[in-house]
């Protein structure tokens, strides 16, 4: 080996030390507000069921209209038809579609005592919530359950405030009498418009884990944005990113409701749809306050149901499938499922989302891993981006944990590191 080089510097270390001492505070409120994705499973979608139909068998009754809706249809040929997915999606995707709606029909379900619960006497919402609590603790002990479970409360407006955390109150003490709160327990709060509704929600569930002996931070929730306030404050700034912020780590998503935050801004009811500029607005500011906390963002739902004439089902089928690959697109990679019929056309736009393209992101992650280099010069911060999208394949059963090893020659431990590195490690790897 020939002789080191011999380099010059000016600085004298005192200097650096410095500097790495002022940025102190600055690294520690970095790790603290942004921690960077949690590493858990995203659901691909909530299915919203009203607390007074909940019943022990829903989510095998959704799956069932499911798979009925799908059989209706024919076959592989028929579906990718009426979807135009490709001759070589076409029977991979319908038959991970069957699969799915036979082993897993719905990945996230929320008991809602909200808007789709409409007017109810207290005695009735005390029952209907003490039975969800019930029937979800029952569902988590036997296997029947969902991944994610939870109620969806009323919001902390004066009027509905009190009965919401009553609602709230009932549902959390009958899991516990259960037997605990499960793992994939989910709450939803909706109709927030001020950071301090969220800090109320915050104090309340700090109160209940207090009451019941739980570790302080247990109960996380997720916030509905439905409002015009909850984008853009009197002040002109992102109230929603205030609203991460109110939540002290405990906010777990943030989910659009497409048809109260158009209406909130006007727009006519045969306008109101996910992909209306005022929606796209939103879920953008929503995408960019939510970046690196951790927090989740979702797309809402489309409310044309594939029900009826055959014709008017295809339509429907169509224009789910292209909202679902369009929010896929923008990286809003959950969404509502208003009717057991979208289902189907929920895995068919994720799975073949996953699968025409797994094979480019594989190779391309292998060639970025082994130093291959290639057609497309990657970094650090696209292998993150291409891990994390291979692992949601993975978990919603779009792609197979074997086959993206054969391509890869990475292990799912190895596919978790680099989509969800420690703080530095990209600047550390780039450098």
């Amino acid at each position: 080996m020939g002789q080191q080089e011999k380099v010059a510097t000016s600085l004298a270390g005192a200097v650096s030390e410095g500097i790495s001492a002022s940025l102190v505070p600055v690294d520690e409120e970095l790790a603290r507000r942004y921690p960077g994705d949690p590493g858990t499973r995203q659901p691909v979608h909530t299915v919203y069921v009203p607390g007074d139909v909940f019943a022990a068998d829903t989510v095998r009754s959704w799956g069932g209209r499911a798979l009925k809706a799908l059989d209706e249809l024919g076959d592989a040929a028929s579906f990718a038809a009426v979807l135009g997915l490709s001759d070589e999606l076409a029977g991979p995707v319908y038959d991970r579609v069957r699969a799915k709606l036979e082993r897993e029909p719905v990945e996230d379900l929320r008991v809602d005592f909200e808007d789709g619960y409409g007017g109810r006497t207290d005695a009735d919402e005390d029952a209907h919530a003490a039975r969800a609590a019930r029937l979800i603790s029952e569902a988590y002990a036997n296997g029947t359950a969902a991944p994610y479970m939870g109620i969806r409360m009323k919001c902390m407006e004066a009027a509905v405030r009190d009965r919401g955390i009553r609602t709230l109150d009932i549902f959390l003490t009958g899991l516990m009498e259960a037997g605990g709160l499960p793992d994939g327990l989910v709450l939803t709060l909706p109709k927030v418009t001020y950071p301090e509704q969220v800090t109320a929600m915050v104090r309340l569930l700090e109160e209940f884990e207090k009451a019941r002996g739980l570790d302080a931070g247990r109960i996380g929730f997720e916030i509905q944005i439905e409002t015009s306030q909850s984008i853009l404050a009197a002040d002109g700034t992102a109230a929603v990113a205030r609203m991460i912020d109110a939540a002290e780590g405990r906010a777990t998503g943030l989910h659009d409701g497409t048809f109260d935050y158009s209406a909130c801004l006007g727009v006519s009811a045969a306008y109101q749809a996910s992909d209306h500029p005022a929606a796209d607005h939103a879920k953008a500011i929503m995408q960019v306050a939510a970046a690196g906390t951790g927090v989740r963002v979702s797309d809402g739902s489309t409310n044309v149901l594939p029900v009826g004439p055959t014709e008017h089902v295809h339509e429907a089928w169509r224009l789910h499938y292209g909202l679902t690959r369009r929010a896929l697109a923008r990286a809003y990679y959950q969404g509502w499922d208003m009717h057991p019929a979208h289902i189907p056309t929920r895995y068919a736009a994720v799975f073949a989302f996953y699968r025409e393209g797994y094979e480019q992101a594989a190779a391309r992650l292998a060639a970025y891993v082994n130093q291959a280099g290639g057609d497309v010069m990657d970094e650090p911060a696209t292998a993150k981006a291409l891990s994390g999208y291979l692992l949601r394949g993975i978990d919603c059963g779009a792609l197979d944990t074997a086959e993206v090893a054969r391509l890869t020659g990475l292990t799912r431990a190895d596919l978790d590191g680099f989509a969800s590195p420690r703080r530095g490690d990209l600047t550390a790897t780039a450098q």
